[in-house]
């Protein structure tokens, strides 16, 4: 059966075209690198050789990721964003199914299915906490946690994850908008589970969507499994050294961080009728707005499935989030 995003609550993506003033649909940073770093990048680019091959295994930046998360560069394998990693995840374990959550990010199970694999959902409740995911978790290959989850926004509690974990089953746990959240990371349990892989990116809160780049933070034998089956050469010498040069500048990401936390509080503030509580850079919005911001050259998500007549709306800059607050008055003004 060919995969349809729907089935998670997503809308299949479409090439939206035309001269729209605001795009607030991917969970992008709305924050650029700043002149300075981005001269401090070019000069740094001047000294490499591009005829040359980058490190085969990248460990130069799997390097510097580790010592800032008090790990070992065994702990830790790099890919083209997370998306680069989770096809070799779900490869180098054993099992006949992949489990998942709706409403969630819909690349599990573009790739459980990719793989082959049929995909057992175990949908989020009505309140979007996690179901009994452990009592389908014997001999899967993979049980797929996305906390704090997209499109919903909101953790999971640490004590349902742990139950997940204690089956056994190897358990892949998104993490890509945990600086974001004031419930911290669980990241810490590595240590106590091999089964554990904790996924993070560049992509959302140091604002490197374009450079492409994410990790795996698990068990060195799990690390060791996935090297030894990725293609060698799989992160580029550009991007590697742009997300080096962002561990060195970690001041800047934190400070963007905490500006982006305050406009989703503002937004969610003025939108609290309508907006659940979030814990990433977006909010899922009751609200069939898609189509009436397009019209005001505002872009956000439209969701479908269990979430028809909603929408995803990512985090942006004051000027941007005051005229998407004008906008929605004039939407409820009218309907």
């Amino acid at each position: 059966m060919r995969f349809d995003p729907r089935l998670e609550g997503f809308q299949p993506y479409r090439t939206i075209q035309g001269n729209y003033r605001i795009w607030l649909n991917r969970n992008e940073s709305p924050y650029d690198l700043p002149k300075e770093l981005k001269e401090e990048i070019l000069e740094e680019f001047r000294k490499l050789s591009f005829n040359r091959y980058p490190h085969i295994t990248a460990d130069p930046l799997r390097q510097k990721i580790a010592d800032s998360l008090d790990l070992k560069l065994s702990n830790v394998v790099v890919g083209n964003g997370t998306d680069g990693l989770m096809p070799y995840l779900i490869k180098i374990f054993d099992g006949d199914h992949v489990v998942i959550s709706s409403p969630t990010f819909p690349m599990y199970r573009f790739y459980a299915e990719l793989e082959g694999l049929p995909v057992v959902d175990v949908p989020l409740k009505e309140d979007f906490s996690l179901g009994d995911v452990e009592a389908v978790a014997a001999n899967a290959r993979v049980v797929f946690i996305c906390s704090p989850n997209n499109p919903t926004g909101n953790v999971f509690e640490r004590e349902k994850i742990l139950k997940v974990l204690e089956t056994g089953t190897p358990v892949v746990l998104d993490e890509a908008y945990v600086e974001f959240s004031r419930y911290g990371s669980n990241l810490d349990l590595v240590n106590d589970f091999e089964n554990l892989i904790v996924l993070r990116t560049f992509s959302k809160a140091f604002g490197l969507a374009g450079v492409r780049v994410g990790y795996a933070v698990a068990h060195e034998s799990v690390v060791d499994r996935l090297l030894r089956i990725m293609s060698p050469f799989s992160m580029n010498l550009l991007s590697m050294k742009i997300a080096e040069k962002l561990l060195e500048n970690r001041e800047l990401v934190e400070e963007n961080i905490r500006t982006i936390v305050l406009e989703r509080e503002r937004l969610f503030y003025e939108l609290e009728d309508y907006a659940y509580p979030s814990e990433t850079n977006f909010l899922l919005v009751r609200l069939d707005l898609f189509d009436f911001l397009l019209q005001r050259g505002i872009v956000v998500r439209k969701l479908g499935g269990r979430l028809e007549g909603m929408v995803r709306i990512t985090v942006g800059k004051e000027r941007e989030n005051d005229e998407l607050l004008i906008a929605i008055k004039d939407y409820l003004d009218r309907f």
